[in-house]
């Protein structure tokens, strides 16, 4: 014969408080999971509403089924708060530019030259004489720095008009969820493992309670509510502590700051090295001017640089080429050796990657700025992502713990 307490053995109370915790940690930990995955829906799904991470029957993760929207969110901040791109982009020198791109672009502009020339006029191009094609080497040498130099100048004017770099972050995201998952993760690895940890203290806190009212109440719906509650707010109080109080403040000479903003030295670092290494790279950002929404008024001041480039280059073989062919036919090649040079730019604009990343200084720009804000504008970077979907987050909790509830209810006392 065992001690016991009541209708049951000493030990299911003695237990009960544990259980609670364990199902405080459960619940955190599987909230956590099923926030971040699966990547994509998992399940039969018969029925979904358009956002939701649920449906029937399946689930994704809350993150990557709000991929678009969490992005915006971030980003829109990040834009308007971290990240000037035309204060940026004043940072290049237009002749150190232009000297890195040189090179490259001689040797563009003789294969383009040469190309077109035995397109339009093969015969007398053969038959000119050499020392007037040297000269053109020689004046492509001489006006590439000028045209490069003039070229930059005015797309550092007009870069806003050129790339979008919300659109092309948020872009990047879409199609790479698990890219805001990692964002998220890495921010915030030292607030998830509190998040997990604290669900065993606030669930036995909560199962000692618990234990109490089922000492005198032991009505079977009692357990499958208790761990309900016990899920629901272990998630509710991890998600506030995380967060709030926004500002710090002194109660009884402790010092009360959300966990997450304590870090905020920490967490801009790894903000700004994981955005400026998978998204904001000099590669993605001349990707998104060649092809992104703006990309039209970036190939369109291409073009009138281009032309004039072109006009001082072949002006020594005009005569020539007018009397072979006339003057619409030169015009016409004139123009052919223009949209060359515009669709072959973007295959040689690597050779400025290295001084550009170098001179832009992104990631410790974005890493200073970001530190420099206050706690109200650092919590609104990251918090409201995860506001978009923190009721379904808690909610997740609240559902695990029923479930725990009944296993439990069934497994001691039934």
């Amino acid at each position: 014969m065992g001690y016991g307490v009541g209708d049951y053995a000493l030990w299911n109370y003695f237990a009960m408080p544990f259980i609670a915790g364990g199902v405080g940690y459960f619940t955190n930990v599987m909230a956590l999971k099923m926030t971040f995955l699966p990547i994509n829906f998992w399940g039969y799904e018969l029925f979904r509403i358009e956002g939701q991470p649920w449906g029937l029957f399946g689930w994704q993760g809350i993150i990557p089924t709000k991929a678009y929207e969490m992005a915006t969110i971030t980003f829109d901040l990040m834009t308007t708060k971290l990240f000037n791109v035309k204060e940026v982009f004043g940072r290049l020198d237009p002749i150190q530019f232009s000297v890195e791109m040189e090179d490259g672009l001689l040797l563009l502009m003789d294969s383009i030259i040469e190309e077109v020339a035995m397109e339009y006029m093969p015969g007398p191009w053969m038959k000119l004489p050499q020392d007037v094609k040297d000269e053109i080497v020689i004046m492509t040498d001489r006006e590439s720095q000028a045209f490069l130099t003039d070229f930059m100048k005015d797309m550092q004017m007009h870069v806003e008009e050129m790339i979008d770099v919300k659109d092309m972050t948020v872009a990047a995201c879409v199609a790479n969820k698990p890219l805001v998952n990692k964002i998220f993760q890495e921010c915030g690895e030292e607030e998830f493992v509190f998040i997990r940890i604290s669900g065993f203290y606030f669930g036995f806190l909560f199962g000692c309670i618990q234990t109490v009212a089922w000492y005198f109440y032991d009505s079977p719906w009692v357990l499958p509510v208790a761990g309900f509650l016990v899920g629901w707010v272990t998630n509710y109080l991890a998600l506030k502590v995380i967060f709030r109080p926004i500002e710090p403040k002194n109660i009884c000479g402790y010092n009360l700051h959300g966990l997450f903003l304590k870090r905020q030295n920490d967490v801009s670092a790894t903000f700004a090295r994981i955005i400026c290494v998978e998204i904001l790279h000099v590669k993605a950002m001349w990707e998104a001017i060649f092809a992104g929404p703006l990309s039209a008024n970036f190939f369109a001041m291409l073009r009138a640089h281009t032309l004039l480039f072109t006009e001082k280059l072949i002006v020594e073989i005009k005569p020539i080429a007018v009397a072979a062919m006339g003057a619409n036919t030169y015009s016409e090649m004139k123009e052919a050796i223009a949209q060359k040079v515009i669709d072959k730019i973007p295959s040689i604009i690597d050779q400025s990657y290295e001084y550009t990343q170098e001179t832009l200084q992104m990631e410790a720009t974005i890493r200073q700025k970001m530190q420099e804000l206050s706690s109200k504008d650092f919590e609104g970077v990251l918090h409201p992502a995860f506001e978009e979907d923190e009721i379904t987050l808690i909610a997740l909790g609240g559902v695990l713990g029923a479930l725990v509830g009944v296993i439990q209810l069934y497994a001691f006392f039934i």
